[in-house]
């Protein structure tokens, strides 16, 4: 009987020494896991930021250059009036005699 107690402690210790040891890779492949997440997790918000800051510097390129177009659409429009304007004062008997009725 003290053989097969002797054998069946050397069983316990075995299983111990194997849920130690699988307990140990676990933990190494959960620190290996989280580590590699963290870093793939760290390149994607630089990405994310370094294409967000060039869109940015679209889009405030895109605004700039509207502006200007309107600006200068509002000089034509502008423009455009004080020619109106001088043709009229101008040509305003000739106006006057082409559309009256008498």
């Amino acid at each position: 009987m003290k053989i097969m107690n002797i054998k069946f402690e050397a069983s316990e210790i075995n299983v111990k020494e194997g849920v130690d040891t699988a307990m140990k890779t676990a933990k190494k492949i959960v620190k290996n896991t989280n580590e590699t997440v963290l870093d793939l997790t760290e390149d994607i918000l630089e990405g994310t930021i370094a294409r967000g800051t060039e869109w940015q510097n679209v889009a405030e390129k895109s605004v700039k250059g509207g502006l200007k177009i309107a600006a200068k659409q509002q000089d034509i429009f502008f423009d455009t009036l004080d020619i109106i304007k001088g043709e009229y004062i101008r040509n305003r008997q000739r106006f006057g005699k082409l559309f009256s009725q008498n």
